[in-house]
């Protein structure tokens, strides 16, 4: 049989195909894995191929050989991820907020290869769960990078901060002033990633979301702030505020000033719409459980956010916030 013009290449190829091709469920017989390498422009022979199925062992890959009427199967198996650790990295992905949801496909079609073809197709179940809402700051993956290494290198890092505006999108604070903070911890908290850090000029630890830093660079300053952040305790610095419980699900409207509509779409995503409804105020509708949770949140925007439908909602509020008052008198 000639030589393939890949032949130099013939234990690679033969590796991929099992490993793309073949599980515990699916193998593939000798003549189809000589039809796949002729595919990569590799020549093989029954005789050599078990030499170089017994030599992909050496590598961590074991093929088991399974009868099957009148011929042999063959199947890849003791891969480094099983399909149900592989389906929780998927799972964690697609929950996770601050990655974007351009980059969560990017990752679920990289961690795919970790399977065969057959198993990667079961995954698209957990693609879904990309449904949720997620970051609209494709940066927000560099940054946690950058502010991991600023961290690691102890130096001081330099960005804009950002705020959401009524047409959804991120406008750097104070006519885009550039801070400059000394990193000291990223903290996971309420779906997103925040850094804590020092702030020289105000003399105090200061927190930042990651996804609305812009345009961060690692400067040559050493950071500082060691003693001030040695006297916070960092892991309940930054606490969550409101999380869903279960109640009825109601669609409300809600009335609060334009320079508050930033908390919304963070809370409930960028498919919200706002309608000016005069004086520096907007409405905008959601739907969520009501529940006494949601209420401890919507107080603790202040008396300037009001849900103003629907009416048998409003009732309840002022009945809540009664009782509430009443605890205290």
């Amino acid at each position: 049989m000639p030589k393939g013009s890949n032949q130099k290449l013939k234990l690679y190829y033969l590796r991929k195909i099992m490993l793309d091709e073949t599980d515990d469920e699916h193998g593939l017989t000798m003549s189809e894995i000589i039809d796949r390498l002729r595919e990569y422009e590799v020549s093989a022979e029954r005789k050599t191929l078990y030499e170089d199925i017994k030599a992909l062992s050496e590598l961590g890959i074991e093929v088991i050989r399974e009868q099957s009427g009148r011929e042999y199967l063959y199947y890849a198996t003791g891969r480094d991820f099983e399909l149900a650790e592989v389906k929780l990295l998927v799972d964690a992905i697609s929950a996770s907020r601050f990655i974007s949801e351009k980059k969560t496909q990017n990752l679920i079609k990289k961690i795919s290869s970790l399977v065969s073809k057959y198993e990667a197709g079961s995954l698209r179940r957990q693609v879904y769960l990309s449904g949720r809402i997620k970051t609209m700051n494709e940066s927000v993956y560099y940054n946690v990078d950058a502010v991991h290494r600023a961290i690691f290198e102890g130096k001081r890092i330099r960005f804009k901060y950002c705020s959401w505006s009524t047409d959804k999108k991120l406008v750097p604070r104070y006519g885009g002033k550039v801070y400059e903070i000394s990193p000291w911890a990223l903290s996971y908290n309420d779906e997103c990633y925040y850094m804590i850090g020092y702030d020289s000029d105000r003399e105090a630890v200061r927190h930042y979301r990651v996804d609305k830093m812009l345009s961060i660079s690692v400067t040559d300053k050493p950071r500082d702030g060691r003693d001030a952040i040695e006297k916070i305790e960092i892991g309940t610095y930054v606490t969550q505020n409101f999380g869903m419980c279960g109640g009825e699900v109601r669609r409300l409207r809600i009335r609060l000033p334009e320079d508050k509509c930033g908390i919304f779409i963070d809370r409930f995503g960028k498919e919200l719409n706002f309608s000016h409804v005069g004086e520096g105020l907007v409405e905008t509708s959601v739907t969520l459980a009501v529940s006494t949770n949601f209420y401890g949140w919507l107080f603790g925007l202040g008396a300037d956010v009001r849900v103003v439908g629907p009416p048998s909602v409003v009732e309840d509020i002022k009945a809540f916030a009664e009782t509430v008052y009443k605890s205290y008198v």
